[in-house]
């Protein structure tokens, strides 16, 4: 039997999604896109054009729900399916985004590189638990204006998983989905087998931006999939209760579902959101508070209710340095949204309120990941009934380490994690060097990336990508792309 995690009965949901519609309908939203506005008029929504004002009917909401597929698919770069979104499915992904990276040497915090982008991708890709990458943390060595589509870039031709990605610009769109393109051939082939997800997120309170609306837009255009990212910050910019909470949250995604819909009937949805309370104490917003973590669970179960599958931020940690809170906060992050049915996890890797990357707190994290997928399976009956037959081979051998019992379910049964964690006797680990999970998770990147085998991506795919990277790169005055890119690729 699945355990499953429940925060919400089926009436407080309801509650929760009619104050939202209430709000969308009689407080309604504010959008900063002439065009989105004149759409949603034209669907019968009451628009202030000047006022980027907009109000909503059940009508529009009801039209839009009916539309949002209630699962879609993900295949990486070759073509091969690696994510069903649907039901209890559960998959984990980097977070996105960061603007630094610790580094292991140095012991601190410090601005990314193309070398380190690399490096991230080529562990990734030999990560077993975590089965998409992330457009992780934005590389410092290129123009601002190409940093999205530089990272996507990167990605797609260091590593075959499917991308969790989006862009700051509305600019950065184009190029990132002619990216996507040159892998699938045509627009037909990337409906048929989507490459990545985009995260568009509004602005709380109840507020979509020029950039991140058209975002939602163009990705409804080409049938991206689209993970709707609403952030509201309890007791700050949303009520502090955690049910005020849920029900702004609602509010926000819901109203970036009828623009997607409207747009384009039947765009993949992610229920999703990176929404956490605010701590008045330091005025930071704790990724890793146990109840951000439950407003996290709690929202999945009304995108579950309304039928769509789910995304959060929720296994990552709030802590500077790669210690025992990184692993206290993103363990019991994972261990809560696996339980609950989150069907994609983002933030393995994360450290300081999503800010940060360690490619060692990836390492740990991907047996965090490990140890909670196999948490979800349960437990099952496998040839253990009748009993008798089995205790009795163990009271006549002794013991079961060569029963074929034993070996029929042994690697099926347990999890055995990596050298990361720690098991061995006092003894063994002191005379394998008295390593510290640091240094474990160190040495299991150098090995990961010594290992590294190149992505099976076609030699004439990667030059086309490269072309279209080096083109959009000289749109802004840069002549050539960071030489670890030549290194690798030509």
């Amino acid at each position: 039997m699945r355990p499953i995690l429940r925060f919400l009965d089926d009436e407080l949901i309801e509650r929760i999604i009619s104050e939202a519609r209430d709000v969308l309908c009689k407080l309604g939203v504010e959008i900063n896109n002439k065009n989105i506005l004149s759409m949603l008029q034209d669907h019968g929504a009451t628009v202030e054009i000047d006022n980027n004002h907009v109000l909503f009917t059940d009508e529009i909401i009801d039209r839009a729900l009916k539309t949002v597929p209630p699962s879609f698919k993900l295949y990486d770069v070759l073509g091969n399916e690696t994510h069903n979104f649907s039901e209890y499915n559960v998959y984990f992904t980097p977070g996105s985004a960061a603007l630094h990276i610790l580094d292991y040497e140095t012991k601190k915090i410090r601005k990314p590189k193309t070398s380190d982008y690399i490096r991230y991708a080529k562990v990734i890709s030999r990560l077993d638990n975590i089965v998409s990458q992330s457009t992780a943390f934005i590389p410092a060595d290129v123009h601002e204006k190409i940093s999205d589509s530089y990272r996507l870039y990167l990605s797609l031709l260091f590593c075959e998983k499917p991308v969790v990605t989006g862009a700051f610009t509305s600019e950065a769109f184009a190029i990132m989905k002619d990216l996507q393109l040159a892998i699938r051939g045509t627009e037909e082939g990337l409906v048929a087998k989507p490459l990545t997800v985009f995260s568009c997120c509004p602005t709380s309170p109840i507020k979509w931006s020029d950039v991140t609306s058209q975002n939602v837009v163009d990705c409804a255009h080409y049938s991206i999939p689209i993970e709707l990212v609403s952030m509201p910050l309890s007791g700050f910019i949303a009520p502090v209760t955690l049910v005020g909470t849920l029900v702004q949250h609602t509010v926000e995604t819901l109203s970036g579902i009828v623009i997607s819909q409207l747009t384009n009937p039947g765009t993949p949805i992610l229920y999703g959101g990176s929404p956490s309370i605010f701590d008045v104490r330091y005025e930071t917003t704790p990724m890793g508070a146990v109840e951000t973590e439950m407003i996290d669970c709690a929202y999945n179960e009304i995108g579950k209710y309304l039928g769509m599958p789910t995304q959060a931020y929720i296994s990552l940690s709030d802590a500077k340095q790669f210690d025992a809170q990184a692993g206290l906060e993103s363990s019991m992050g994972a261990t809560l949204a696996a339980l609950s049915g989150i069907n994609s996890i983002s933030g393995p890797g994360m450290l300081d309120f999503e800010s940060c990357q360690s490619l060692e707190k990836l390492i740990l994290d991907n047996e965090i990941c490990g140890m909670t997928l196999r948490l979800i399976k349960g437990i099952e009956t496998k040839e253990d009934f009748p009993s008798l037959p089995r205790f009795k081979e163990l009271l006549k051998e002794k013991h079961l380490l060569i029963s074929k019992h034993t070996s029929r379910y042994l690697k099926e049964e347990f999890y055995f994690p990596g050298p990361v964690i720690d098991r061995a006797s006092r003894a063994r680990w002191q005379e394998e060097g008295s390593l510290t999970l640091w240094e474990r998770a160190h040495s299991e990147v150098e090995r990961l990336i010594k290992d590294y085998s190149t992505s099976r991506l076609q030699e004439d795919t990667k030059r086309e990508l490269t072309k279209l990277m080096k083109a959009e790169a000289s749109r802004y005055g840069m002549e050539f792309l960071p030489s670890e890119c030549k290194k690798y690729l030509l």
